[in-house]
């Protein structure tokens, strides 16, 4: 690891930095592609009429995705501080605003840890060519339903047809339960011990912070796209995939005025690319002062779109396959939500491989394992440097098992009978409408409150490159607009949170606004406490010293100082030319000189 050199006036001695670009760019990309686009991302376009989602996400990518990301990057890199203490150098006011993000983002890695466990509950039964989901068992069999093994046809068209696969992952894997008014139940013996050893590998990699996941991101970024590439070309052989294909691609155009399809394309943009959650952040600040982090930032989005892509021609051409097997429509083919579509549509597949299958289903549920690794790993190294950056002295290796361990107790709350109405309330809450809202804060208090012009600048003093028109129309603009706009329509149009076709209990609901509600209130407590803690200098003035930007500026004494005289140079060079402000922000948009 390499260091700045810094003076005694420097908040944080000695912080590391990346060995290499090579490994900050590997490792955003393992966080990026993950689990959010075997899962989430085909299974969001499954609910919005498949290629109907694609154009909105397309959009809200180029709109939303990208420059949150990018100012995200920058944001960090400039700073050289992770969330809580650079939006507390920002302004102290804004704290609380890191502070929710860490909180969103390790409500997510408690639920997210689960959905990698059960990967591993696979691997465990794939050694063999004879796969426990590939067929039916008597009790699985209803009145109201049949269960169809893989490879075989239905016998009933009178009934519902249900697939082997789903009925073990429902059954055999969750245990799962349709009501919990008397409770989740007790944990999962078998996926407890995948969660603990789950936990345990996230622990041996991060257990010297980056020193040690940096070194493992090339693997994690790389290993999954062989795999997926492997598992397309045999997808689109299946017959049937076709009709799957064309459902995932062709555009149902009157989605496209259905203001939720929007909504869900942003959220899928926040929780495939991890903005809004301080992890990219944390990545950026240990970064050189200097490094092209432009160009990692368009790397990364453009890889992780091609990656949710391929990730959903494969699921629809499985899909396809199933329906074509059932008789039904695509639609049709797996009822609920969730992760089922990872966990049912490919392991179907890989059942009807002629060759090798469990060769092909190791492999398969060793690429989840890796992706969901890759992308929990910033959640981990996220907290981790919180808490180091305020309590340096204590040992990296003790700060990581102290994590692991309480996200591997939260974790087993997911692992009950009940589980999945608990998942489902913390990704809405916490890991959807929690950074939804955060992230809304992020840009009016960087893009509006700070200025994009100061952004500009300072991306211009670090980077020496300026700043196009098209990065300082979104974030002057359409990107904080279109932000408040899906929020206010999310806000009205709510409705009852739903686990499949079960609508969660009202108890649960009520935590998990009670989880919100802890979240979107942290700048408002951090506020408080900083009023409180500077009460000696009078109310007026600690209220302004909280609005105050003087401790904004990048880590090393040196560079803010040549970073001030930079930053008068230009503004002189602006208020010289005596042109009216209208005219002074239309040529700055325009990135005009």
């Amino acid at each position: 690891m390499s260091t700045d050199t810094m003076s005694s006036e420097d908040t944080i001695s000695e912080r590391p930095t990346w060995n290499s670009g090579g490994e900050f760019l590997m490792s955003c990309i393992a966080m990026s592609i993950g689990l959010g686009n075997v899962w989430r991302f085909p299974f969001t376009a499954y609910e919005n009429g498949g290629g109907a989602f694609l154009l909105p996400y397309i959009v809200c990518l180029f709109l939303v995705g990208k420059p949150v990301y990018y100012l995200e990057t920058v944001i960090g890199q400039f700073s050289s501080k992770q969330p809580v203490e650079l939006y507390a150098h920002l302004a102290p006011i804004l704290k609380g605003i890191g502070a929710g993000q860490i909180l969103g983002v390790s409500g997510v890695g408690t639920y997210y840890c689960t959905l990698i466990s059960i990967t591993l509950f696979y691997m465990y039964h794939s050694f063999t060519s004879d796969f426990p989901w590939a067929h039916c068992k008597p009790e699985w069999e209803s009145d109201m339903s049949e269960c169809v093994s893989v490879g075989k046809a239905a016998k009933n068209r009178s009934i519902q047809s249900i697939s082997s696969s789903e009925l073990w992952y429902t059954n055999a894997v969750l245990k799962q339960t349709t009501d919990i008014n008397n409770g989740i139940g007790l944990p999962d013996l078998q996926l407890s011990i995948f969660l603990l050893v789950t936990w345990s590998v996230l622990f041996l990699i991060t257990i010297k912070g980056i020193r040690s996941s940096g070194k493992a991101a090339y693997f994690l970024a790389l290993f999954p796209c062989v795999i997926m590439c492997t598992l397309l070309i045999r997808t689109v052989t299946l017959e049937g995939s076709v009709n799957g294909i064309l459902y995932f691609l062709k555009p149902q155009w009157k989605m496209l005025v259905e203001p939720k399809v929007w909504y869900n394309a942003i959220t899928q943009c926040f929780f495939s690319l991890a903005i809004a959650s301080g992890n990219l952040v944390m990545y950026a600040s240990y970064n050189c002062f200097t490094h092209n982090v432009y160009r990692d930032a368009m790397i990364v989005t453009t890889i992780d779109t091609i990656t949710s892509l391929i990730s959903g021609i494969t699921i629809f051409g499985v899909l396809g396959n199933l329906a074509h097997t059932l008789k039904v429509e695509v639609n049709d083919v797996v009822s609920g939500g969730g992760a089922k579509l990872a966990f049912v549509s490919y392991p179907d597949a890989i059942s009807r491989f002629k060759h090798v299958p469990w060769l092909f289903a190791i492999l398969f549920f060793a690429m989840l394992f890796v992706l969901g690794i890759g992308s929990l790993i910033g959640t981990n190294v996220c907290a981790l440097s919180a808490i180091k950056d305020v309590y340096p002295m204590v040992e990296d290796w003790y700060v990581s098992a102290a994590i692991c361990l309480v996200g591997f107790l939260f974790g087993l709350v997911y692992v009950t009978p009940g589980g999945e109405f608990v998942l489902v309330t913390v990704d809405y809450f916490l890991g959807t409408f929690l950074p939804f809202a955060l992230v809304i804060l992020e840009m009016l208090a960087i893009c509006w409150w700070y200025g994009v012009e100061n952004v500009c600048l300072d991306i211009e003093f670090m980077c020496e490159r300026r700043v196009g028109s098209y990065w300082r129309i979104c974030w002057s603009l359409i990107t904080p607009l279109i932000l408040i706009a899906v929020f206010v329509y999310c806000l009205l149009s709510m409705q009852p949170l739903k686990n499949g076709k079960y609508e969660v209990p009202k108890m649960l609901m009520m935590v998990g606004w009670s989880l919100f509600a802890l979240g979107i209130l942290q700048p408002v407590l951090h506020w408080i406490i900083f009023l409180f803690t500077n009460r000696k200098m009078g109310f007026k003035q600690a209220v302004r010293e909280s609005l105050s930007f003087k401790s904004w500026g990048p880590q090393n004494s040196y560079l803010r100082a040549d970073w001030r005289q930079f930053k008068v140079k230009r503004l002189e060079e602006v208020t010289s030319t005596n042109k009216s402000w209208f005219v002074r922000k239309i040529k700055f948009l325009l990135s005009m000189r």
